[in-house]
């Protein structure tokens, strides 16, 4: 099973990404979190292969959450997603470990497109109809 984490504080939006999400991979088990400190808990137990990140979160930053993420689990693909396209929190996504970094108002194809690239590198393949969608392949 392909697992997901949003962690964003912002509820709409967290809801919005899980639904656009959901309707393009089905069988993609998603959570959410509204902070760092739940985050972690949460990763620790459902152990995600990708997480969404927003940087403004309350507690920790989605930078320094990022690098501790990535320092316990090198494999989980983070993508920063955020409202603040900016070059220096690029470099700064990428200093702490990011595997990519969005803007927010990043087009649905794009985002999507991202994501299913992410699948198949970690061996999910959802445009096989015939493929298990909870089994990597």
């Amino acid at each position: 099973m392909f697992k997901t984490l949003i962690v964003e504080d912002n509820p709409t939006f967290r809801q919005s990404l899980r639904g656009l999400l959901f309707a393009q991979f089905p069988f993609m088990e998603i959570d959410e979190a509204g902070s760092g400190k739940e985050a972690l808990g949460k990763i620790d137990l459902i152990r995600p292969d990708l997480i969404f990140m927003d940087i403004k979160l309350p507690g920790e930053n989605g930078f320094k959450l990022t690098k501790r993420i990535k320092a316990a689990y090198p494999e989980i693909a983070v993508i920063i997603l955020t409202s603040y396209d900016l070059p220096e929190y690029r470099q700064a996504a990428a200093q702490c470990g990011a595997s990519h970094f969005l803007s927010k108002d990043t087009s649905t194809e794009e985002l999507l497109g991202l994501v299913q690239s992410i699948l198949s590198e970690k061996g999910f393949d959802p445009s096989d109809p015939n493929s298990d969608w909870g089994v990597p392949s």
